[in-house]
């Protein structure tokens, strides 16, 4: 595993009410919630990266608003056309 130092100002956990671990949890989740919004990684590398089983950073998204299912008009209109392919067989 990699890890990451960052350098913050020390009245930054104070005004934000958080202790360091808190606030590093709290970061982890953002960024995976707002990499998956930007579909930038998947529900499970989300999960990873935000330290949530898959269930739980589920209900994370969902409590932020963010569509859990993140399906395009295109592979909506590819999942059709395999259908009728299908049922022309």
């Amino acid at each position: 595993m990699t890890t990451l130092t960052i350098d913050l100002p020390e009245d930054v956990f104070p005004a934000l009410r958080r202790a360091p671990n808190e606030f590093l949890q709290e970061m982890r989740i953002e960024a995976a919630a707002q990499w998956y919004d930007q579909q930038r990684v998947s529900q499970e590398k989300g999960a990873e990266i935000a330290g949530l089983s898959r269930a739980e950073f589920i209900d994370e998204l969902a409590r932020r608003r963010i569509q859990v299912v993140q399906v395009t008009f295109e592979e909506v209109m590819e999942e059709m056309h395999r259908a009728e392919i299908g049922e022309a067989r």
